[in-house]
């Protein structure tokens, strides 16, 4: 009996050691060695594909017409840039906005009833009309070259999806305030674009082939990792990472947001794994590798921290367990007190690391519950996919050409 608790608390450990200092290691390493760095041809404006931006928004009156501004200024010819805005049964006056700017190219997908994102982007995408397909959100911005830069990859034929860079912004002075786990994130998808194993896509700013779409379950979580991904799977075209594709977001301004937000992308993260577990086979190379390490043991270590620490418990008779134990329980009560810390300092901002890592793995944990419940799926009023529109505004676009 001692034996197994000794291992499962070596394991545990060793399993969170990996995820967050072995992997990182690891991929950066197979990156340099077996990697490729890749650029995108540069096109003139008569060489760029036509491409159609697609934003799912829901009751966006605040930011809506700051977005809308935003994609008509963005550096793409005007008549290769189709922009819809498919509004999930907004009550406010976001489609009144949206409508003001027809005469500018903007189209409305007016849908009556409120039935979530996926089902949105699922009716959204029969009738764009551009074989490129740039998703996005209304509270982000892009910078001028943005739609310019990922529809250049697309003259490889062989690459399917595009993912740009998100960058978070200070919702009081705009400034950059990417957190050291957001950086984290940023240097994972660089070392997984150079191995051809890049998981998913950035919500605020990602293009895909429309060709290569496939309609989603309508309770589709996080539809931004399942779209490329299930693109990938069915198809195995390739999903690069263009760091020169940058929108920006702002950070929630509530700490308890911030919580939520993680916890619902948890839940989304365990459903994901059943729509995606082909990808998890061995045959899929460095994707599989990539998925595992940093999806699913990532999405596993509340349950290894809990094992870790209830074995720890029962071996704690011995003195080295017993420090050890100490040492946890030190761990999480700093880390708990370091969610009170003033920001200044800054030499005690490292003390939020614990804090940062401790309420990352407690969002998953919750996740997980309310992926198991089925809970999650509440937010949404869930109705049959549906093709029939309420308002399509009046004029069509054309296909291209």
């Amino acid at each position: 009996m001692e034996i197994a608790l000794i291992l499962c608390l070596a394991f545990s450990i060793l399993a969170v050691v990996y995820v967050y200092v072995g992997y990182p290691i690891l991929v950066a390493i197979c990156a340099r060695c077996f990697g490729r760095n890749r650029t995108p041809v540069v096109l003139t404006d008569d060489e760029l594909p036509a491409i159609s931006v697609l934003i799912a928004a829901y009751n966006e009156e605040a930011e809506i017409e700051a977005r809308i501004l935003n994609l008509l200024a963005l550096d793409h010819p005007r008549v290769k840039c189709e922009i819809l805005i498919a509004s999930d049964g907004s009550s406010d006056r976001t489609n009144a906005i949206v409508r003001e700017y027809a005469d500018h190219g903007v189209r409305l997908l007016d849908f009556p009833e409120r039935r979530g994102k996926s089902s949105v982007l699922n009716d959204a995408f029969q009738v764009v009309s551009h074989d490129i397909v740039v998703l996005s959100d209304a509270n982000t911005q892009m910078d001028p070259g943005s739609l310019r830069s990922m529809a250049s990859w697309f003259q490889d034929a062989r690459i399917g999806v595009v993912c740009g860079r998100l960058v978070l912004t200070d919702p009081r002075t705009g400034r950059n305030v990417d957190s050291l786990y957001w950086k984290f994130e940023t240097f994972l998808k660089k070392a997984e674009s150079r191995l051809g194993a890049l998981l998913g896509s950035n919500g605020g700013i990602y293009a895909i082939r429309k060709e290569l779409f496939q309609p989603i379950p309508a309770n589709t979580i996080v539809d931004d990792f399942v779209i490329p991904l299930q693109a990938r799977q069915r198809t195995g075209c390739e999903i690069v990472y263009d760091r020169n594709a940058v929108a920006c977001e702002e950070t929630p301004e509530r700490i308890r947001s911030e919580f939520h937000r993680r916890t619902r992308i948890g839940a989304g993260g365990f459903q994901s794994i059943g729509l995606l577990r082909g990808l998890l086979h061995p045959k899929h190379g460095w994707i599989c590798f990539t998925f595992w390490s940093h999806k699913v043991l990532r999405w596993l270590c509340p349950f290894f921290l809990m094992t870790a620490f209830a074995a720890n418990v029962f071996l704690a008779s011995q003195p080295i367990f017993l420090a050890l134990l100490l040492v946890q329980i030190a761990f999480y009560a700093v880390s708990g007190a370091a969610a009170w810390l003033p920001a200044r300092p800054r030499s005690l901002r490292f003390l939020r690391l614990g804090t940062m890592f401790t309420s990352m793995n407690l969002a998953l944990l919750f996740g997980f519950f309310r992926w198991l419940r089925g809970s999650q799926k509440a937010a949404w009023t869930r109705t049959a996919r549906s093709t029939e529109f309420a308002t399509i505004v009046e004029q069509p676009i054309a296909a291209a050409s």
